[in-house]
């Protein structure tokens, strides 16, 4: 009986485990004025300069390297709009990050986000 019990609890165990160990895979993008960040499923967090790369370039220490895309929306809604400009006219620049889509592409797949990502 207690081999049984004590097998059952390291299956559990081991199945936790896989269950922890994700794939280095991009789930999320978030843009800032100069900052693209990349969160993989592992945890790992990466960052590259979008800004001063013109908009795309390549996540070369981040899991097995992706290449990025970020396209800005240039004239995003009149809300957004007011938004930016009242925060600029306050001397607050760059607090408002740009509205785009990133795309990450790396090992045949393309992931796509958005950023700020919809509120739900």
């Amino acid at each position: 009986m207690r081999l049984v019990f004590g097998l059952g609890l390291a299956m559990l165990a081991l199945g936790g485990c896989a269950a922890l160990m994700q794939e280095p895979v991009p789930k999320s993008a978030r843009l800032s004025a100069e900052v693209l960040t990349v969160t993989l499923g592992d945890g790992t967090v990466c960052r590259a300069d979008w800004a001063a790369a013109g908009g795309a370039g390549r996540l070369e220490p981040c899991g097995p390297g992706y290449d990025y895309r970020v396209t800005v929306v240039e004239k995003p809604n009149l809300l957004r709009q007011f938004w930016s400009e009242l925060a600029g006219a306050l001397g607050a620049e760059g607090v408002v990050p740009p509205m785009g889509k990133v795309e990450i592409a790396g090992n045949g797949r393309t992931w796509e986000f958005v950023s700020p990502p919809p509120v739900e």
